[in-house]
């Protein structure tokens, strides 16, 4: 049987926390869940279609999780992948699940202050992680992708949106203080023209932009993300974990009060040639 605290051997990220403190996305981690984006695989695949990566790009991934969006810009074959990871214990995680080769490196640093050279990329990318950044720090790590793009690069995002976009800033509130409540990370999620207009701000030029409803616990995602035997691992690792199962439950109920108000949005924005 598969530990669930680590896979091939490589511990998984946040498995030395209490499972009542852990982050929520790394609790679902340690589940057996690989698939930690608010649109699912569906909506990244999307996203990075719109970015068309191709064998010419140079591509910086911002907070790469698990690796899987990692995975699928590398099918793309792309010049040189680089992803910027803050947390030492996730960063030899996600280089552990990708190929080893000069062009694909794993770094530990931060999105918003990467080190890397101005222009040095093609391509950047982020998902599930400026939802979770003060406003300030949102846009800082904005501007270090624009600042780290060549004259015509894209940027990508996958984020927590806020709907509609004339929600009263007092129930906008309610939600983030609801969602960091359960998720053990602070919820910063944006309104849509919010989003748009967090890019536009720092340079970029908004190309295209989608939702997808916010199901990242509901059975249909479960298995559209992880296959039946994935969900089917998730399901059983829950049964045999009391103290996650309530913490999973209390997020998925969370989710659902609040079904009207939360969409998984992505942006790709360009900057000028």
């Amino acid at each position: 049987m598969t530990d669930i605290h680590s896979i091939h051997g490589a511990e998984l990220p946040g498995s030395g926390l209490d499972i009542a403190k852990m982050p929520g996305h790394w609790l679902l981690a340690r589940l057996g869940k690989r698939v930690l984006r608010p649109g699912g695989l569906k909506l990244t695949r999307t996203l990075l279609a719109d970015l068309a990566i191709g064998p010419a790009d140079e591509v910086v991934e911002f907070a790469p999780g698990l690796g899987g969006t990692a995975r699928l810009i590398l099918q793309r074959e792309p010049l040189r992948y680089t992803a910027i990871e803050r947390d030492a214990q996730a960063a030899q995680w996600t280089a552990r699940q990708l190929p080893s080769a000069p062009s694909i490196s794993v770094v530990v640093g931060r999105a918003d202050r990467t080190l890397l050279p101005a222009g040095s990329a093609s391509a950047v990318v982020g998902e599930a992680m400026l939802s979770m950044q003060t406003a300030e720090h949102k846009r800082m790590i904005a501007a270090e992708a624009y600042r780290l793009l060549r004259p015509g690069g894209r940027y990508g995002i996958h984020e927590l949106a806020i709907v509609p976009d004339d929600m009263p800033s007092d129930r906008q509130q309610e939600i983030d203080r609801a969602l960091s409540s359960v998720i053990h990370v602070g919820a910063r999620p944006l309104r849509s023209r919010e989003w748009k207009d967090l890019l536009q701000g720092v340079g970029f030029r908004v190309v295209a932009i989608g939702h997808a409803p916010m199901h990242l616990l509901r059975p249909l995602r479960l298995v559209e993300d992880e296959g039946i035997l994935g969900a089917l691992r998730l399901a059983g690792n829950l049964l045999k974990d009391d103290a996650a199962r309530r913490r999973v439950m209390a997020m998925r109920w969370v989710f659902e009060r609040y079904r009207s108000n939360l969409s998984a949005i992505y942006v790709v924005a360009e900057k000028d040639p």
